[in-house]
């Protein structure tokens, strides 16, 4: 029996006879005469019923927890097991015969919805779940080993989903309304998050979450995931060690942030470092770290500290490294600034697909900042500043991959020369099931920054410099 007939037997509604009465057996000698059929009453699925009944025992329980929800003298272990109190109480008096799995199931739901992200806590558990998509309360995406499916999960309405997300934003101090319907925002535990409302988002809110691991990816983990090869894990281990400036250079969801986090955790202990972001997503493990987040305006336009700000203020910090979480804008000449002017062994990121595009962007991004300066006069402060490139690629087997390490050379006429230390090879093709079969390899060249190395007393190992350039391989 499921639960719609449970809850209509609790109630007293007797079954429907035309469902219940048995067919008479017909009478011999006498034509089969087809017997008429019989009236179904629809019943509503168990979901519908159960999704009734959560409504009831949440308003419920909103009503016996009133202000203790937002009692800032709890602690989260405390409050949940206050709510679980709570809602076994408000179960019970709702005297409905309910399945051990169906019990769990609404208990589990329910605290979801109080403590956590309601339908979303269990993606957000998830640990083979990398993204989440919300299209609408209906249609929530998932991303699964690089490839998009859609999931059953949904929201009870619109406003369930509001909800969700006013709960995200307001907890990282931001705000979405009808004046401000879009927001970039975190979790707690650094996932990047974003969010637009009607009416700019016709099809309903729309809701995008980034998850990052709960233990932060380690030089060894992306080595396994076929990211880096060792010989170029080494070489960026060098080349951050050595106070080199590297740029990581991708483009949407390729990983950047997870690889500029890889190459922080090579900074050595004893070096004082500023982090600056839009949403605080770095989980640098050093001791001496200070991180500054960005502000956006309030409602009434004003207050706004932009990333720009952030990074001239950070040059009175003291700091020994400064750390862009990407560079998007005007602030990016102020980063050159920096680079050249005593701060090396800074690190950033930008948007772009190839090393060459990266040059371009950051020429696109110091115009942005309204100095009117000459083409040349930009690109020679990039050529200065910047020392590496580190081009990462989601192919289309959905795997990510550290496709160039590209030296930044200098000036030649008019244009920055780049050279490749290492490339991805695509000439070992894929696999039957769509996987590409090559690595990251070394193009044979040694990179002219490998100088500073032997200044420093900095050891890199043979093997690295050691192999063939591959086919299509090339410098600038």
């Amino acid at each position: 029996m499921n639960l719609s007939s449970r809850l209509e037997a609790a109630r007293g509604i007797p079954p429907s006879a035309a469902t219940t009465a048995a067919p008479s057996a017909p009478v011999p000698g006498t034509p089969a005469v087809p017997a008429p059929r019989p009236v179904v009453v629809p019943v509503a699925p168990p979901t519908d019923a159960l999704a009734r009944l959560k409504d009831r025992v949440g308003k419920a329980l909103f009503e016996r927890m009133g202000a203790r929800m937002n009692d800032p003298s709890l602690s989260e272990d405390a409050l949940r097991a206050i709510v679980l109190g709570e809602l076994d109480e408000v179960v019970e008096e709702e005297n409905v015969p309910l399945s051990t799995d169906e019990r769990l199931r609404l208990t589990a739901e329910l605290a979801d919805d109080v403590l956590g992200y309601g339908p979303l806590q269990r993606l957000l558990d998830d640990s083979a779940v990398s993204e989440i998509m919300v299209n609408g309360p209906d249609a929530i995406y998932v991303e699964r080993s690089g490839r998009l499916e859609r999931t059953t999960t949904r929201f009870a309405s619109e406003e369930h989903l509001r909800r969700v997300i006013d709960r995200i934003v307001s907890r990282v101090g931001r705000r979405i309304d009808e004046s401000s319907p879009l927001v970039d925002a975190r979790l707690a535990d650094g996932s990047r998050v974003n969010a637009i409302i009607p009416p700019l988002a016709f099809s309903g809110s729309t809701l995008t979450i980034r998850k990052f691991s709960k233990d932060p990816f380690t030089v060894e983990d992306l080595i396994n995931f076929g990211t880096l090869s060792p010989e170029m894990a080494e070489l960026l281990n060098a080349c951050v060690e050595a106070r080199l400036n590297v740029i990581v250079s991708g483009g949407t969801g390729t990983g950047k942030t997870t690889l500029l986090n890889v190459l922080s955790s090579f900074i050595p202990e004893g070096e004082r470092i500023v982090t600056i972001e839009d949403a605080v997503e770095l989980q640098l493990q050093q001791d001496h770290v200070v991180r500054l987040e960005s502000r956006p305006p309030n409602i009434e336009g004003k207050g706004a500290i932009t990333i720009r700000d952030l990074v001239r203020n950070s040059l009175r910090m003291r700091p020994d490294r400064i750390v862009v979480g990407e560079c998007r804008g005007g602030e990016s000449l102020d980063m050159l600034q920096a680079m050249n002017t005593g701060h090396d062994g800074s690190l950033s990121t930008v948007h772009a697909n190839t090393p060459r595009d990266a040059i371009a962007r950051l020429e696109t991004l110091v115009l942005m900042a309204g100095m009117d300066l000459p083409l040349r006069a930009i690109r020679e402060q990039i050529a200065s500043a910047v020392d590496v490139v580190v081009q990462i690629t989601r192919l289309r087997d959905g795997t990510r991959r550290v496709t160039h390490v590209t030296e930044v050379q200098g000036m030649e006429g008019e244009t920055v020369t780049l050279q490749d230390a290492f490339l991805f090879d695509y000439s070992a093709g894929v696999d039957a099931h769509g996987t590409f079969l090559g690595k990251p390899v070394p193009t044979g060249v040694r990179p002219r920054f490998t100088d500073k190395f032997d200044d420093l007393g900095i050891k890199l190992s043979p093997r690295v410099f050691g192999a063939v350039e591959p086919a299509g391989g090339r410098g600038w």
